[in-house]
């Protein structure tokens, strides 16, 4: 017998008998406010992202000015929006994404409480390595994607597709918490907010 089923075999004997039909408490929730998105992108501020807040007129042109001069840009297959000379992931490994400065997604939705976006990686966000290897994230979220709280969040997602969640660019802190970014994924988190 492996130690794995040697563990799994005793987290099933310490179930056995236990009552798995009782009623699992409310999350907690959060109080209400007046301007739910006002609320989100203070949020994403906090973790030193930018975030832009525009119409779907000047989007294409608030992505354009949100991608350094002359960068190379990866996008998802059924980006919402055209990005001029990026290119469409078909597959890049990733030294070819490495070789890339930036990506632009949208996301699933947006979670006011925590500052955080969520992709599923359905069409226009990709896979999920072309959101983590690229050193800039453009990500676009839509008003009406923004819920207020987790809750709200696990409620629309789909549980069967893989999640992503990013609250702000990836950072990390060594014993002193001096700060580091771009540990694990994009130094650089540039949020849109469709109004």
């Amino acid at each position: 017998m492996s130690a794995r089923e040697e563990i799994l075999g005793r987290v099933r004997s310490a179930l056995e008998g236990v009552d798995r039909t009782g009623t699992v408490p409310p999350a907690p929730r959060v109080t209400p406010v007046a301007d739910l998105v006002g609320r989100f992108a203070e949020r994403v501020e906090d973790y030193r992202a930018v975030v832009e807040r525009c119409s779907e007129a000047d989007l294409a042109s608030r992505v354009a000015a949100a991608l350094p001069a002359g960068a190379r840009v990866v996008v998802p297959p059924g980006l919402g929006v055209e990005v001029p000379g990026a290119r469409v992931d078909d597959g890049l490994s990733a030294a070819e994404l490495d070789a890339l400065d930036a990506v632009v997604t949208e996301a699933v939705v947006g979670i006011a409480e925590t500052g955080t976006i969520v992709l599923d990686h359905g069409p226009g966000q990709g896979r999920r390595i072309i959101s983590l290897v690229p050193d800039r994230h453009v990500c676009i979220v839509r008003a009406a994607q923004v819920v207020a709280d987790v809750p709200d969040a696990i409620a629309v997602l789909d549980p069967a597709r893989p999640l992503t969640w990013i609250s702000g660019p990836s950072a990390t802190s060594d014993i002193e918490l001096n700060r580091v970014e771009g540990v694990h994924g994009p130094r650089v988190l540039h949020v849109l907010v469709v109004d």
